[in-house]
This record gives structure tokens, sequence and C-alpha cells, in this order.
């Protein structure tokens, strides 16, 4: 069901479409969690440790596949609030084209250099061979992953956040089960871990696709669209070239933090895996969110409608803060509890446990103000202000980097000095994304 946004109240019409948003990431997170957890509780310690190193390399590829997405969805809500239908179904088919032949080529690349990267990630020596086995199973099935992606994100920006919460549901649930019983039934340890997720995620991407073609095949043009347009696919890339680079550069700055992590230990990556994994969780909340926000903002600057946003704006922030309480009260009074969920039940794990609490514990106060700073990203990245967009992130990027670096080198923190990064990047990054939405410059942005 496509929705035009640029009708009715916009802070109904924005909390509307973003809670099946909301509700979709639940389930995606679960699933997220799912591996480390059952990797953790009955593969023990190490297979934690092993999903845990492999984390940064996927995220490399994960960027590709939703800077692409945000750069079609930008430009295809745009045309869809301007009711340009032919140019709109021209700009899913050169994306969808043009995602499949990168996700090929990255996908080789990947199988050829996962020993490499591993290794470039300083992985100890005990998780290398099951880090490895994980990596290569997950790349393998790129492909899927970068196409669903992309169906995704087409279909938000028609207005329609329905259809991908009931994919996600059936692909978190399928993949959840098929963890615990390839790892328990079969005992395939990490292997069954990212098997599953292959075998889910490929489901998912096929029916997701096939339904998108349905869906486009219904809306009426006065003439047949092209299929492919260099022209289109420059439109596209003038946002997803550069979503791309922030998302890969946050990749890759959680690359050097994980190599920094790496330097302490087994233990302290398991803690910092499980840890990790609940902080995504919270983060890709708001940041779901906030596209929400992005596909909101596109169609209504592309009506013209730029007033709307400023009132979408204070209503995306309201639904960010009633989600960050329950987060920051789990996590910052029961941290421990939560990372017990993915470790192993002996004496054994002590450190790693306090290491995973005492990162949540300093990060989860400052969900509110990381909250503010994605709801304006999200207005900056709608209206296509991708160079203020981007000096936003890199603000947070660069300081939490070099931050973890600064800071853990001081003796008395050890690996705390790492956690410690993260509220200060956030709250910088944070004032420079709020200077840049007060300029108003963005309202004046046309794809």
């Amino acid at each position: 069901m496509m929705k035009d946004l640029t009708e009715g109240k916009p802070s109904s019409v924005l909390w509307r479409f973003s809670i099946p948003m909301f509700v979709s990431v639940i389930f995606q997170q679960l699933y997220n969690i799912a591996d480390s957890a059952i990797a953790g509780k009955f593969a023990g310690e190490s297979a934690l440790a092993a999903v845990g190193a492999s984390y940064p390399v996927t995220m490399i590829f994960m960027a590709a596949a939703v800077g692409s997405s945000i750069g079609c969805s930008v430009v295809i809500s745009q045309l869809f609030g301007a009711k340009r239908y032919g140019e709109m179904k021209t700009a899913v088919s050169t994306t969808l084209a043009a995602s499949a032949v990168l996700a090929a080529a990255l996908t080789a690349a990947g199988l050829l250099g996962t020993d490499g990267l591993l290794w470039l990630l300083n992985t100890p020596g005990d998780v290398f061979a099951e880090g490895a086995v994980y990596l290569k199973i997950y790349i393998g099935g790129f492909l899927f992953l970068f196409l669903y992606n992309i169906c995704t994100g087409v279909f938000t920006s028609l207005g329609d956040s329905r259809t991908p919460l009931y994919f996600l549901i059936g692909s978190s649930l399928s993949n959840i089960f098929l963890d615990y019983w390839f790892v328990t039934s079969f005992g395939m340890g990490v292997a069954g871990v990212a098997w599953a997720t292959f075998l889910a995620q490929g489901a998912a991407c096929i029916l997701a696709f096939f339904t998108l073609l349905h869906r486009l095949g219904r809306v009426k043009t006065e003439e047949k669209p092209p299929l492919f347009s260099g022209a289109m696919l420059k439109r596209v890339g003038r946002i997803a070239v550069p979503s791309i680079l922030q998302q890969s550069f946050i990749s890759v700055g959680n690359i050097f933090i994980q190599w920094r992590v790496n330097s302490f230990g087994s233990s302290v990556i398991a803690g910092y895996s499980a840890a990790i994994k609940l902080n995504t969780f919270t983060i890709t909340s708001f940041t779901t969110l906030a596209n929400g926000l992005s596909s909101f903002t596109a169609q209504n600057v592309g009506a013209g409608e730029a007033g709307r946003v400023r009132e979408g704006l204070w209503a995306g922030i309201r639904l960010a803060f009633l989600i960050a309480v329950p987060f920051a009260a789990a996590f910052f009074f029961f941290g421990s509890t939560m990372i017990r969920l993915f470790l192993p039940a002996n004496a054994g794990v002590g450190k790693a446990l306090s290491t995973g609490a005492a990162f949540l514990k300093i990060v989860s106060p400052f969900y509110f103000v990381v909250s503010v700073k994605l709801m304006a990203d999200g207005v900056l990245r709608g209206a296509g202000a991708m160079k203020q967009f981007m000096a936003a992130t890199f603000t947070d990027l660069v300081l939490r980097v070099l931050l973890a670096f600064v800071f853990s080198s001081v003796p008395a923190l050890g690996s705390s000095g790492i956690w410690l990064s993260w509220p200060v990047g956030w709250t910088m990054a944070t004032v420079v994304s709020c200077m840049f939405y007060k300029t108003g410059k963005w309202g004046r942005e046309r794809i």
C-alpha cells in the first residue's frame, strides 16, 4: 500500500508511518542478537567472540547496502511526492540493476579477502578460524542482503512501512529458529549461525523483490518508462555515493575501534560483542525512525511543502525519546543481566560480563542526545543536503575513533576508555547537526 506523506497532520502522519518501521527493526535486531546469544550460550565464549570479531567487517558490506538504499529512497520519495511516476519507476529499476552489479563485485572481493581482513583487525588466534567461517558464509549471501535493503528502501519511499514489517517478522522468526536448530541439534556452531542468516535473508529478499515488482506494475504511467537510465543512475548516485561513503567510513572507523578492542583479549571481545549488539539495537531503532523522517521530508520537499518538515522533526524527536527511555533504563540499571543473556553459564565469564556492563552504563544515558542528532540528520538527508549530513556524521566518527585510542591508553581507564569516546562523539556531532538544521538551507534543496 503506497501512501502520500504530504497530506494530513504531520505528527500523526509521521507516527503512523514510523511505528511499523520501529516494530520492523525490533524483529531485525532480535535475530541479530539471537546470532550472538545462541552462539555464546550453546557454542561458548570463543564462538561469541568470533561473531563479534567479524561484526565490523560485516558492517562494511552492510554500509554499501544501506547507503544505496538511502540514495534510491530519497530520490524515489521526492519523485513520488511530485507525482512523477514514470521517472519514479525508472529510478527503481535502475537502482535494482546497479545494485545487483555492485553486490556481485563486493561478494567476490569479500570472499577473496576474508582472512586478510581478519588479520588486519588483529583478531586473536583462538577465534580466527571460526570468524573466517562466519564471514565467508555471510558474504556469500550478500546479494540477498543488498537487494532486500533496496526493496525495503523503495517500499518506505512510497509510504509503505507495513510490507517490510511483514517480511521482517517472517525472516526474523525463521532466523532464530534456524539458529537454535543448527547450533543445538546439528552442532554446527558459528557456521550454523551464519547459514541461518543466509537462508532467512535469502527467502525474505526473494519475496520482497517479487512483491515490489507486482506493486510497481499497478502504478499507471502515460508511457512505458525505460528500465535503465544513465541520467537517473547519476541522480540516485548523487545521494547514494555520499551515503555509501558515509556508512563505509563509519564501518572503517568501527574496524579501528574493533582493532583496539581486540588488543585486550578474547574476554573483552566477547563482552564488547554482547554490549555492542544491544547498543546497535537502540541506535538502529533511532536510525530507522530517522529513515522514516527522511522519507517524510523527501516527499514534502518534493511537493514544495518544506514547512511541514519542521513539525515532523519535533514529532520524530518525541517518538525517539519515548523509545530511548526503556533502553536507557534497562541498560543502565540492569546491564549485567542483559549481558548474561549472551554468555555461557559458567564461572569463567567474569571479565566478559564486567566489560559489557561497563560499556552499557557509560553510553546509555546519552541515547537522548544521539537521538536528536539522528532526527536532524534524517531531515538533512531527506532534503538532499548531503554535505551537511556527512559533516555531522564525520564529526562523531573521527572523535570516537581518536578518543578511543587516547582514552584507552590511560592505564587507569584501560578498555573502559574506549567506551568513553561514544558520549563525547555523540554530543559534539549533535551540536553540529542541529546547527546545520537551524540554517534552514536544507529546505531549498532539490534532487
